[in-house]
């Protein structure tokens, strides 16, 4: 059964799931900034205890969002909900300090995948290093 761990620094296994894919396998450089040193980082551990997804969280400026960030599954490991499963975690957490929105920017590729998760685009399309984003939203109700 897969766990998943929330840890208050940028540990090893996001780091390394976070250079696997957004550097190696996309092309990003500028992967790792100050904002891990504010976040809360998790991590998906499989049945196999191997490290197979992460994303980062932290309160926005004004404390009325969660940013939801960095969001990676290791290639081999897409297509088995992980990256559902680090985003309603990292919502959970939200939640749990009473925020009630939560943001993030996508990838252009992955915002089919937010909308299915119930995130909304808010304006325009953006380039972070030559990649396209849009921002997305999504307001957290209590189940």
């Amino acid at each position: 059964m897969s766990r998943l761990k929330t840890y208050s620094e940028l540990n090893e296994d996001a780091a390394s799931i976070r250079k696997s894919v957004f550097m190696e396998e996309q092309g990003f450089v500028n992967e790792f900034d100050d904002l891990d040193g504010a976040a809360k980082h998790i991590v998906l551990y499989n049945d196999e205890n191997a490290a197979v997804a992460t994303c980062r969280c932290f309160p926005s400026e004004d404390n009325k969002a969660y940013i939801i960030g960095r969001i990676a599954v290791l290639k081999e490991y897409r297509r088995n909900r992980y990256g559902s499963l680090v985003l309603r975690e990292a919502e959970r957490l939200a939640m749990a300090e009473g925020v009630k929105e939560v943001r993030l920017a996508a990838q252009a590729q992955a915002v089919e995948f937010y909308r299915k998760q119930g995130y909304s685009v808010i304006g325009e399309e953006f380039s972070e290093e030559n990649c396209p984003h849009f921002m997305m939203y999504k307001k957290l109700t209590v189940d």
